[in-house]
């Protein structure tokens, strides 16, 4: 680090997934940070339950993918089906298997499977890794009070709000992930800009022991209720018979008491059992995004600078994307391999991301079960069967753009940024559901599995790889290690002899970023790399 470099490089506030993420990247790759949290994260409340095969490769590069397999509540093979229903006592009208892919197995595409796993587990198994890294430090009951900066760091106010004590710290940066009322982000004077209340919804969290076998659709982890009544979904969550009810587009002034829960859920299942409410809040679905990222030293991460419907089972997944963007950044930087450009793409290439996967979540947010009820759709004989079919095959076509959209959860490319070097393609069509991978400079570097049973990832470096063919010659190699190390720039030369990994990484020299999307690719090394490697890792003049 620089000698004007603050003791504590980075302070996180949030102790969430996000901030996790951001603190166990930066963990990882030895840069200290002090993450605070205003609450001790202890609760029912449902939040994200879809952990998608990208934040789980993360996991596995971080080696935890298996710790949270393990914490699984209802087991990595229960099925991970989608049915829809009249409700749980009545009709199937159409189901998704294998939503979101969360079923075990080897997939080429992708080196994890999706889990289906309560956010507080998540960051259960989060937090004790966090924990278990030198020079990662959490702090509970602590919020921060303000914030000053000038040009060699920033002076955060903290507040302890266990011993209702004040204190400052000095820091070289500061990420706000701490949630859609972001303090940092009021600190800084960033604000929320797109539409706010597109429905009001409903998350209860209840408890009631023989409702798996009480209706006649099988394992599931979630059923939409689809009626002109009670129009919801509801699901399994946690062991001990716990399951999420959440009622859709609630009108406004209805206000949904605990003591009024278990008659709703009874009403909306046509399933009489003892409903135990565990908690109750209401929830608002908006389409929001910051409108900056950053004030100098400070960032936003996560719903502090974007918020969308949780339709789709973005919203955490997309924090946990941030928070590896903005820690591999900042470790560079603070290290010296990094510089001022690096972390000005961080805005540059996610927002767009979170800009795209937002108009995915509105337009999945626009199909509800409030919108798929039709008259006669419970009814009885013929009359009804044919109302059913109808809507089966609506909910058919609509809906598989939000259960099987892999082409969302990978297929994103960072096209713009400053830090990637084109190569004069074209970029494809975006595919939400469709994903192909593709070596193509900001694209996520294809997967695929070796023949000794590993996945090409675990072979990724901690800094940059060059995917290098076996056409590659020893010169332009020795030629690239020398620039990597005349720019103190960590390089892992990876040289794979499998012939499905030729095919997907056609150029000769192929150079991915340690979050694994590729930065450059071409057939020769280039006669002045160390401009290259200056470019990619935001040091060029």
């Amino acid at each position: 680090m620089n000698e004007t470099t603050p003791p504590l490089p980075v302070l996180i506030v949030g102790a969430g997934p996000v901030g996790l993420a951001l603190a166990i990247e930066l963990g990882h790759r030895g840069v200290p940070c002090l993450v605070i949290e205003r609450n001790d994260r202890v609760g029912y409340a449902p939040r994200a339950k879809t952990t998608n095969v990208r934040t789980r490769e993360h996991l596995r590069r971080w080696g935890i993918a298996d710790q949270l397999r393990a914490a699984s509540p209802l087991g990595a093979q229960y099925p991970s089906n989608v049915v829809f229903v009249t409700r749980l006592a009545g009709h199937e009208l159409a189901r998704f298997e294998n939503a979101m892919y969360c079923a075990p197995g080897r997939n080429p595409l992708y080196s994890e499977h999706a889990q289906w796993i309560p956010q507080y587990t998540v960051e259960e198994v989060m937090r004790a890794h966090a924990q278990s890294l030198p020079g990662v430090e959490l702090r509970f009951n602590c919020e921060l009070r303000g914030l000053e900066q000038d040009a060699d760091g920033v002076t955060a106010r903290l507040h302890d709000k266990v011993c209702d004590q004040d204190s400052t710290v000095r820091v070289a940066y500061l990420v706000g992930a701490d949630g859609a009322r972001s303090t940092v982000r009021e600190q800084i004077g960033a604000r929320m800009e797109g539409r706010y209340g597109l429905s009001r919804n409903y998350n209860i969290v209840f408890r009631a022991p023989g409702l798996a076998e009480a209706h006649p659709h099988g394992p599931a982890i979630m059923y939409w209720q689809i009626n002109g009544d009670v129009p919801s979904l509801i699901g399994p969550m946690d062991r001990g018979d716990t399951w999420f009810f959440m009622p859709t587009h609630v009108p406004e002034g209805v206000r949904l008491a605990d003591l009024e829960a278990p008659a709703l859920i009874r009403r909306a299942t046509g399933i009489d059992l003892p409903y135990e409410v565990l908690s109750s809040d209401e929830w608002v679905a908006s389409r929001l995004i910051a409108n900056r990222y950053r004030d100098r030293r400070v960032f936003l991460a996560g719903d502090a600078c974007h918020l969308h419907p949780p339709f789709g089972g973005y919203g955490m997944n997309m924090g946990v994307a941030d928070g590896v963007d903005l820690g591999w950044k900042l470790a560079a930087v603070l290290q010296g391999w990094g510089g001022p450009a690096l972390l000005e793409s961080y805005e540059a290439e996610r927002r767009p991301v979170h800009e795209w996967v937002m108009a995915e979540a509105e337009a999945n947010h626009a199909i509800l079960g409030n919108q798929l009820a039709a008259a006669g759709l419970e009814d009885a004989g013929e009359a009804g069967e044919a109302v059913r079919r109808e809507i089966g095959a609506r909910i058919g076509a609509s809906k598989m753009r939000e259960f099987m959209t892999l082409g969302v959860v990978l297929g994103y490319r960072y096209e713009h940024s400053p830090v990637i070097v084109p190569d004069g393609t074209s970029a494809p069509p975006a595919d939400f559901i469709n994903y192909v991978p593709s070596s193509r400079p900001g694209s996520l570097a294809p997967h695929a599995w070796r023949h000794d049973g590993s996945s090409l990832y675990d072979h990724f470096g901690q800094g940059f790889t060059l995917m290098a063919a076996e056409r590659g010659t020893d010169a332009e190699l020795e030629a690239a290690r020398a620039a990597a190390a005349a720019c103190g720039l960590p390089l892992t030369v990876l040289q794979p002899d499998e012939g499905c990994i030729a095919s997907l990484y056609p150029t000769r020299y192929t150079l991915v970023r340690p979050d694994q999307h590729v930065a450059w690719r071409g057939h020769a090394w280039p006669a002045d790399g160390e401009a290259l490697l200056r470019r990619v890792s935001g040091r060029a003049a």
